[in-house]
């Protein structure tokens, strides 16, 4: 959580001189997400019964996917090397200028 507030700040909002407002859905309501309700169910329907068992099948799988809407997926692999275990210290989080928002102000 920290390493993301941190590097959102210096990759984006710094370089672009842009304010950002992130807002985050409370813990276990992903299921009302629109995004993922509509996309993630029509991709477990699509690839049903077909074995995952390489990231090109995967990749098509997923690229192949459409609704009765019209909603079309796209998918690329990243295959870049992310680092885990970043640490952001007490000072580096007091430097980034993040304000809580005035609505559910423990998850905005």
């Amino acid at each position: 959580m920290r390493a993301w507030k941190y590097e959102l700040q210096r990759q984006v909002v710094e370089p672009f001189d842009l304010s950002i407002s992130v807002c985050h859905y409370p813990t276990g309501a992903s299921k009302w997400n629109p995004i993922e309700h509509r996309l993630f169910s029509e991709i477990s329907k699509h690839w049903a019964g077909q074995p995952p068992d390489s990231y090109p099948t995967i990749l098509q799988l997923i690229s192949r996917t459409t609704t009765q809407t019209g909603l079309r997926v796209s998918a690329t692999l990243i295959t870049k090397h992310y680092e885990t275990g970043q640490k952001i210290s007490d000072q580096q989080m007091r430097d980034i200028r993040i304000q809580k928002h005035a609505t559910l102000t423990e998850w905005n």
